[in-house]
């Protein structure tokens, strides 16, 4: 299932935690080799991991990490703004309505299901907070999984190429990429809705698409 969760309160489910940092060092650093940094205990975290932070996480039958993506409003310190924003043509963004969404991690294995759940995620998010878009940076590899789900984002930048190329990408709401994305997950909008509202029991700010 998906739970949405604040780094503070995840605090408070040490196996959830420590599995969704263990499988972001073995996706990060072990197959795509990236240079991030481990903690003694193998965890990869880094300075956008803190209390106020919002994770999306699609939690395994036995309570572990199967997939994630973390957020953070574009109204505070973000890692677009900070190590990305030559990728954007007018600078940095600061923007309440605009969510910054990154470590987007899949536990080795898992289903293609878990990728589409947390596109859905995203999604759910920009409507329930009446978010105008979600901004992401990402590699190549990620352009591929996007067209697939059905959620491929406007690229507002791009360096380097082929496989070494990183983008930083912008996603905008609507109810016909809910419908597709739904359907890709395998998941109603009725269980999607369950989930969201487990976690945080909020209004709906759009109307649900017949």
């Amino acid at each position: 299932m998906l739970r949405y969760i604040y780094g503070r309160d995840l605090a408070d489910e040490p196996l959830l935690q420590s599995t969704m940092h263990i499988d972001r060092a073995d996706q990060f650093k072990r197959r795509l080799k990236w240079d991030v940094t481990l903690s003694d205990g193998g965890w990869e975290c880094d300075a956008y991991d803190h209390d106020d932070t919002l994770y999306v996480i699609w939690v395994l039958p036995d309570n572990t990490h199967g997939g994630s993506m973390r957020f953070l409003p574009l109204s505070g310190r973000t890692m677009v703004n900070d190590h990305f924003s030559t990728l954007l043509k007018d600078g940095p963004l600061h923007d309440p309505h605009i969510w910054e969404c990154t470590r987007f991690c899949l536990r080795e294995g898992v289903s293609s299901q878990v990728a589409a759940c947390l596109m859905l995620a995203g999604g759910e998010l920009m409507r329930h907070f009446a978010l105008t878009h979600l901004l992401g940076v990402f590699d190549a590899r990620m352009v591929r999984i996007y067209r697939m789900i059905g959620a491929s984002p406007l690229i507002l930048g791009r360096q380097g190429e082929g496989r070494e190329a990183i983008s930083v990408g912008l996603w905008q709401y609507s109810d016909a990429d809910r419908a597709k994305v739904l359907s890709r997950a395998g998941i109603s909008s009725a269980l999607s809705e369950h989930w969201f509202l487990r976690s945080f029991g909020c209004p709906i700010a759009r109307e649900i698409a017949a």
